[in-house]
């Protein structure tokens, strides 16, 4: 700590102002000078190289494009950054409508490029804090694993919707038999290439990065991947979600900043119980009415499926039983007050209420973590991607929790047997093991009077 102080914070609060409960969490996390008088001279001992900078903030980069400033100039800093925020948000739900039509292939490449921004943005806070040890590979093996995740995720994704595809492909069909062997392969690189790239003085702060590699791998691909995977199971589980983020973001930024007046917690000083309140149950009427509105078709609420045929997408089906018009009775104390004994609607929309009480009360909280994160970095935003909002992970923090809560869910109350990922699942199967099953399946269906009975 004693060294920490002699080189300074490089930014934000000053090394002298610190208290001595963060110096005590510092000596938890192993920056204090090691005191044993007789030191392994292996083990690296240099506080000064082993004690991360903290990197400098964002909050002075302004990007705003120069005729949105010159329009707003002459405006408090308040309301100049209400509008920013506001005509920026506009032109991203702009752009989450036009990526919505351009269908599911769109979709998972959106998916793919936020996943890469994300995990760039919080590979680059980890290269700002120990910039100055140029730690040999950190980048490069960032990167690596990065690869090496995604191959043995898209290639899971692969196997599983597009069967038919692999099946006719002689190359695809060694690299489906033998995905997990290879992704694991290529992993044992990495690991190789990491601990011989191990230099004396440095090994502390080279796990520190090698662990920061894995826990941000572990946030951004695995749950990007949930993203996909609730994509397949029908549009809808991709759009309502992130659309009631997007409004409890919205609207509880709204509430906040013509009514709030206490505050909610001390990570995020500007956030507020009335915008807290207020996002709530806005967020649940807005995702009752959405999912109205899309359960009314085929292209949102079917299964993301592959013809083999026609080599493209397919969101085509009979609609299940959560997103046909059911009759409920209403409870007697909401009868006598509004006259009306049944109502009619898409059992979904009881769904999309869970899904938007999960958005307002506990979404928030991914949010809140990485305000923490943010914090301990004194940063103020991951990036300066998005002029008024930061970056991409800024507007990505909820829905990442979000994605892996509707996985959950669907999982838990949902999920059936998915027609589509059968059928390509038993078209990589041999002809005689397609054989068998075809006449196990028409013995049982005859059984079942389904079929007509043998002559």
């Amino acid at each position: 700590m004693t060294e920490l102080r002699r080189r300074g914070g490089g930014g934000g609060d000053s090394p002298e102002n610190m208290s001595d409960k963060e110096a005590d969490a510092e000596d938890r996390l192993g920056l204090q000078p090691d005191t044993d008088p007789d030191p392994d001279p292996d083990v690296d001992m240099d506080c000064k190289a082993d004690t991360p900078d903290v990197p400098l903030s964002t909050a002075d980069i302004d990007n705003t494009p120069q005729c949105l400033n010159k329009a707003l100039e002459g405006l408090p800093p308040r309301w100049k950054n209400y509008w920013i925020r506001g005509v920026l948000s506009l032109a991203m739900i702009s752009g989450f409508f036009l990526i919505i039509y351009l269908g599911p292939v769109t979709l998972l490449l959106v998916v793919m490029t936020v996943q890469i921004k994300c995990f760039h943005e919080i590979i680059t806070i980890g290269y700002r804090v120990y910039h100055s040890y140029e730690l040999p590979w950190f980048r490069t093996l960032s990167w690596y694993f990065l690869v090496c995740v995604n191959y043995f995720f898209y290639g899971e994704t692969l196997a599983d919707y597009f069967g038919a595809l692999v099946q006719r492909e002689e190359p695809l069909q060694f690299l489906a038999r033998y995905h997990r062997f290879i992704s694991f392969a290529l992993y044992l690189a990495g690991f190789c290439m990491f601990v011989l790239s191990l230099v004396k003085k440095h090994y502390r702060l080279q796990f520190y990065m090698f662990a920061w590699t894995h826990v941000t791998l572990l946030i951004v691909v695995t749950q990007s991947h949930l993203v996909i995977q609730n994509l397949f199971e029908g549009m809808i589980w991709f759009i309502v979600p992130i659309s009631i983020v997007i409004c409890n973001d919205i609207m509880a930024y709204l509430f906040g900043f013509f009514f709030g007046r206490t505050p909610l917690i001390k990570l995020s000083p500007k956030k507020t119980w009335e915008g807290f309140i207020g996002g709530f149950f806005s967020t649940v009427v807005f995702g009752f009415i959405l999912a109205y509105l899309l359960s009314h078709f085929q292209y949102f609420v079917c299964p993301v499926g592959f013809n083999s045929e026609t080599n493209r997408f397919t969101v085509e089906c009979q609609p299940s039983e959560i997103f046909e018009l059911q009759t409920y009775t209403l409870p007697a104390v909401v009868q006598n007050t509004l006259t009306w004994k049944t109502v009619q609607m898409f059992p979904f929309q009881i769904h999309s209420v869970f899904l938007s009480s999960f958005a307002s009360l506990i979404g928030p909280f991914g949010g809140f973590f990485a305000s923490g994160f943010k914090r301990a970095f004194k940063i103020k935003d991951f990036a300066s991607t998005i002029p008024g909002h930061g970056g991409i992970m800024d507007r990505f923090d909820c829905q990442y929790l979000m994605a892996t809560f509707v996985h959950v869910y669907i999982t838990s109350f949902i999920r059936g047997p998915n027609p589509s990922k059968v059928l390509q699942q038993l078209l990589m199967l041999q002809p005689e093991q397609q054989l068998s099953i075809f006449h196990t399946l028409h013995n049982q269906l005859r059984e079942r009077g389904l079929l007509p009975p043998a002559d």
